[in-house]
């Protein structure tokens, strides 16, 4: 005799507040979803759509294959000159920035008065508008009534002609990158707060001293924070724009052609906005593979709590 066993069915209540429950998180992410879609993922498809072909925005684009790459690397002999200029300033300026942030968290980490005085100081210039402090510095680095150059000479040295000259235009935006490094100090500052003090007591009792301490015990635990901040130093010392289209526009003689500037000229200038699509790809997945590079070798060089 067969036994039939009755399946409860969901009741109605259940599923409909499941339905609303589902409805009211789309509804709270949906600006989050919008915002994905149509200001990150359909830009990104469109510039790879358009970099293999040539448009220019008054007519529709003619698909012309791979002639925006060939063009890149083969032909257009000033891209390479904005990359050496842009791997230039990403390799002088990150580092700098780094070990000047990690030296003003050391500074603003001891006991001392006036320190929140201090603290709010150093990270003041860093929520200075980028337009602000171009407008700015291009009065610091006046060659003839500037601040940098006025204090060369009250020691004797020679004004330098800091914006004017191919030899010192990119030191000149190197040194304008140590303007906001206030992001970096904050954070290096709360990773030394977290550094257990008995570890330092330790290193006492066995002798060592402050530099024993720092390079064994301060430099092993801030290895995570200083990869935080070069993967982001990295990328953006390599999308640097905005001050040198209000200095300079990439004089002179292209000494500060970055490649985000080249990019924007040839988007917005030139109306080649298929080439312009090219390089900005490229951009990305040159940002895409050094980022995993470092990554993948930080573990030689990274210490994490408890491994």
């Amino acid at each position: 005799m067969a036994v039939s066993v009755a399946v409860p069915r969901p009741r109605l209540w259940a599923t409909k507040a499941r339905r609303e429950e589902v409805s009211a998180g789309l509804l709270f992410a949906s600006p989050w979803l919008i915002n994905l879609v149509a200001l990150t993922a359909y830009p990104v498809l469109a510039a790879v759509f358009y970099s293999f072909t040539e448009y220019t925005i008054l007519r529709p684009p003619r698909f012309v294959g791979l002639e925006n790459y060939i063009t890149m690397f083969s032909k257009d002999h000033l891209y390479w000159k904005t990359v050496y200029n842009t791997l230039y300033y990403s390799f002088f300026s990150v580092p700098l920035g780094l070990a000047l942030a990690l030296f003003l968290a050391i500074l603003l980490n001891q006991d001392i008065r006036g320190l929140a005085f201090y603290r709010t100081t150093f990270y003041l210039p860093s929520i200075v508008p980028t337009v602000c402090a171009s407008m700015l510095w291009l009065w610091i680095l006046n060659p003839k009534y500037g601040l940098i150059n006025y204090l060369l000479t009250q020691v004797g040295l020679r004004p330098i002609p800091w914006l004017s000259s191919p030899t010192w235009s990119k030191p000149a935006f190197i040194l304008m990158s140590l303007w906001g490094i206030g992001p970096s100090t904050v954070i290096f500052l709360a990773a030394l707060q977290e550094i257990p003090q008995h570890l330092y007591e330790a290193a006492r009792i066995d002798g060592a001293g402050a530099w024993a301490s720092f390079r064994n015990i301060t430099v092993p635990m801030l290895s995570p924070i200083v990869l935080f901040n070069l993967i982001n130093g990295i990328i953006g010392s390599l999308q640097i724009f905005t001050q040198v289209y209000i200095i300079s526009e990439g004089g002179p003689l292209d000494s500060t052609r970055f490649y985000v500037l080249y990019l924007y000229q040839n988007a917005f200038n030139y109306f080649k906005m298929g080439y312009a699509s090219a390089l900005a790809l490229v951009l990305f997945v040159a940002i895409l593979l050094l980022t995993l590079v470092i990554l993948r070798t930080s573990a030689s060089w990274v210490y994490y709590g408890g491994e």
